[in-house]
């Protein structure tokens, strides 16, 4: 009804000002009239101010007349209400309320007429019919507000609850953060640091983590000499996630002459019932963001990862322990099983074929024991490979179906090049197996193996067949004829696109080693290469390029049997492109449509696919999305790049 005042005054007004400018126009030349005009005008304003007044009076009679038809009772029963209370028109117009109501919400000013929009803050009136009790601030108070449709009429209470609001949200505020924090390369850093450079190193480091620290009102302590135990407050955890730990960035600033930067990674616990929770939640946060590479945080809340950072390539741990360990473990739990089926991801590449035939060559010659790797051939983008075994030996390879036959309580079912049960050749089989490996190079995801009897996971190793390489070099009596050894090679030259990326001196060790056992590098070239048709549908998606923030983004909609090897090289050629960081290729699969995301190191294509639904490494990633057209799947990685 205000607005309707309002609307009708700016009427009036404004025809008011063009009668007024027109008589002034047309008598500007004989000044006798302007006077009559002058009459004229204050005359009009006189009818307007009336008229808007007539208009209030009118209004105010109507809602008077409404309050009338309330009788004493109902009129006391408003009054007695012990919360302010207005009623209002079901298009939100105020025509009664009680004192309560004026003194605390309107300053014992009459309302009387005015929108109730005023008092909740522009919440819809249908959403507070419909919730039980919605918040509003008023004038520096928290009310929840509750309302009942009455005939044509609609009743609302403000209910005052600034004390219980500001008592929780100081409450959620203060409730305890445990973060358990790493100095990730403090050896590497001190072996490449010169003239006593280590000490100041280490002192910078704990120097910028308790400055950190300072920003809270929590404290910083050292476990050992490189963990710390750091607890603050919720508020401040806010804080740290809206600037995205910046803390990270600082402590890269920290260099030794060599240009190593410094990293860190923290694993932080909250909503815990109490602090022992949440510091096991820091712990197990701390295995996931080493398990992904370090050089980032990842939080625990419960179930539910969140995770910032980690856009370093990592740095490769030359201790050779961890191998020689893992291969005594290993050792003992072949002995003691009756059949060992090696099975790895799906859509198998050279990398997850290669590291099971190594495995398979170490269980069957030294042990004498059955072995099997479960694989789709048909849907598998290491075809040759598998042609080379089957001239060796046809009874090397089974599928799913006849490994479900095989497996009982004595089978050992280890699991190569991936540790996400979704992304096994068949998760049915590994429910099915008792006993579980996991030996995999890929970052550590959320939804991971969590009962596997040994976890061997190197996220810095450049390859699974890397890894199998250093266990046959530890276990006695394990020789690879010369197709295992190049199988194994062809493995590490993909996942390193050919010794470019993710290399380390483990790597070129692992290589000597398949050297030394006779491993061709032209036979394992010999796998990489391509038909005619191939290259014409590569050409076909590089033409298609288009450069994004200096990322190359291309698709095709081929269904061609071939198009996942074909989008994988196109992705890794894409590289070869002058101030390119990364490449895209978009490609339809399976109902559905892929991303293959490909890196030099300087930009983590894993963080990007996992924001829809995928993962792999910091330099080779992707994803699967199904019931997604490519053009959608191509729109929304854009949205992703923009945004990162």
């Amino acid at each position: 009804m205000r607005k309707s005042k309002t609307i009708l005054f700016r009427y009036l007004l404004i025809l008011s000002s063009i009668v007024v400018l027109t008589m002034l126009i047309l008598n500007s030349k004989n000044s006798s009239f302007i006077f009559i005009d002058l009459y004229i005008v204050a005359a009009q304003a006189i009818l307007l101010f009336v008229s808007v007044f007539n208009y209030k009076v009118y209004t105010k009679k109507i809602i008077f007349s409404v309050i009338n038809t309330l009788n004493s009772t109902e009129k006391n029963v408003i009054e007695e209400v012990p919360l302010p209370l207005a009623i209002i028109s079901e298009n939100g117009t105020i025509f009664s309320y009680n004192s309560l109501f004026l003194k605390k919400l309107n300053n014992r000013k009459d309302c009387c007429g005015e929108e109730i929009n005023k008092f909740i803050s522009n919440k819809n009136l249908s959403e507070i019919l419909k919730h039980k009790g919605v918040d509003i601030s008023f004038n520096n108070k928290r009310y929840t507000v509750f309302g009942r449709k009455i005939e044509k009429s609609i009743v609302i209470y403000f209910f005052d609850d600034t004390y219980y609001k500001m008592a929780t949200l100081e409450y959620t505020e203060g409730r305890p953060v445990v973060s358990v924090v790493t100095f990730d390369n403090r050896n590497e850093l001190i072996r490449n640091s010169v003239d006593g450079q280590d000490l100041q190193i280490i002192a910078k480091v704990e120097s910028q983590l308790q400055k950190w620290s300072s920003s809270t009102s929590g404290f910083l302590k050292k476990l050992s000499s490189n963990k710390y135990l750091m607890v603050f407050e919720e508020r401040h955890l806010r804080r740290f996630i809206a600037e995205k730990f910046k803390i990270l960035e600082e402590i890269h600033e920290i260099k030794v002459e060599s240009d190593i930067e410094a990293t860190i990674s923290i694993g932080i616990g909250r909503g815990g019932r109490n602090l022992k929770e949440n510091e096991l939640w820091a712990r197990k946060a701390l295995e996931m963001a080493l398990g992904r590479g370090g050089d980032q945080v990842a939080i625990k809340n419960g179930a539910s990862y969140s995770f910032f950072g980690g856009i370093s390539k990592g740095t490769q741990n030359r201790n050779k322990v961890r191998a020689r360990i893992v291969s005594g473990i290993l050792t003992n739990y072949i002995k003691e099983s009756d059949l060992a089926l090696i099975m790895g991801h799906k859509t198998s590449d050279l990398d997850s074929l290669g590291s099971a035939i190594g495995l398979h060559s170490i269980i069957k010659k030294p042990y004498n024991k059955t072995s099997f790797i479960v694989i789709n051939k048909k849907q598998s983008l290491a075809r040759k490979l598998i042609e080379i075994f089957d001239n060796i030996d046809k009874n090397i390879f089974v599928d799913v179906k006849e490994a479900k036959e095989m497996i009982n309580e004595k089978t050992l079912l280890i699991v190569v090049d991936t540790h996400n049960p979704s992304f096994l050749e068949s998760e049915e089989l590994y429910q099915y197996a008792s006993k579980v490996v996991v030996i995999d190079h890929h970052r550590m995801m959320e939804n991971h193996i969590k009962n596997a009897i040994v976890f061997y996971h190197e996220p810095n190793a450049s390859s699974t067949s890397e890894m199998v390489t250093e266990l046959a070099q530890y276990i006695p009596d394990s020789s690879l004829t010369k197709q295992e050894a190049q199988a194994l090679l062809a493995g590490i030259m993909l996942d390193t696109k050919n010794f470019i990326v993710k290399t380390g001196i483990r790597t070129f060790e692992a290589a000597a080693f398949l050297k030394r056992k006779n491993a061709d590098t032209t036979e394992v070239k010999k796998l990489f290469v391509y038909s005619v048709e191939t290259c014409k549908e590569k050409c076909d998606l590089i033409s298609r390029v288009r450069v994004f923030n200096n990322c190359a983004v291309t698709y095709t909609n081929s269904t061609s049997s071939e198009i996942k090897i074909i989008a994988a090289q196109t992705a890794d050629e894409l590289l070869d492109i002058e101030n390119i960081r990364a490449s895209f290729v978009v490609y339809p699969y399976d109902g559905g449509s892929n991303i293959s995301a490909r890196s030099l190191g300087n930009l983590n294509v894993q963080v990007l696919m996992e924001k829809i639904g995928g993962g792999g490494h910091h330099s080779t990633a992707g994803t699967q999305i199904p019931n997604f057209s490519v053009e959608k799947t191509k729109n929304k990685l854009m949205e992703i790049l923009e945004d990162y």
